[in-house]
Formats: structure tokens, C-alpha cells, sequence
């Protein structure tokens, strides 16, 4: 029985202007040493860029540029003798 509480997963709040919680994700990724503020002008900037160029909405640029980088098939370490191979997994 442990002595310690579970620790409460945070949840992350959606950006302020998009309201996407994956988009707030991608400011946090993008953000260094702390500043917040900076990584949000960075990705508010690109994303006019995205509208005035391919006149289409950012976020679906953005949505569709991550399922773009998400890998397809999984794949899981099995080790056969003395070499380990890499086995997709569905």
C-alpha cells in the first residue's frame, strides 16, 4: 500500500485564439526556456503566413500537416538470437 497520493494528470487548456488543444501542445513544444509568449507569436505569425499564402483556414493546415507526420504503422522491438529486430505491430 503505498504512502504517497497518485499525482492528478494536468490537463492542457486550449490555445486562446483556436481553441485546439493540439495547437496549444505545438506553442508548448515550440517554447524555450519558458517564454510562452514568444513561442505564440512565432506560430500566431506562421499561421498568417499559411492565410494569406494558400488562402485556406491554419488549423486545418495544421491538422493536416500532423496526421502528414504521424507514423502509419507501429513497430515493436523482438529480439531473435543475438540481434533485435524491429516487428510491425497493427
Amino acid at each position: 500500500m503505498p504512502r504517497r497520493a497518485r499525482v492528478q494528470r494536468r490537463n492542457i487548456l486550449p490555445d486562446p485564439i483556436y481553441a485546439s488543444p493540439a495547437l496549444a501542445k505545438f506553442i508548448n513544444c515550440v517554447m524555450l526556456a519558458g517564454k510562452k509568449s514568444t513561442a505564440q507569436r512565432i506560430v500566431y505569425d506562421a499561421f498568417e503566413k499559411v492565410r494569406r499564402s494558400s488562402r485556406r483556414e491554419p488549423l486545418d493546415v495544421f491538422d493536416q500537416a500532423m496526421r502528414n507526420v504521424t507514423p502509419v504503422i507501429e513497430v515493436k522491438p523482438k529480439r531473435v538470437g543475438g540481434a533485435t529486430y524491429q516487428v510491425p505491430v497493427e
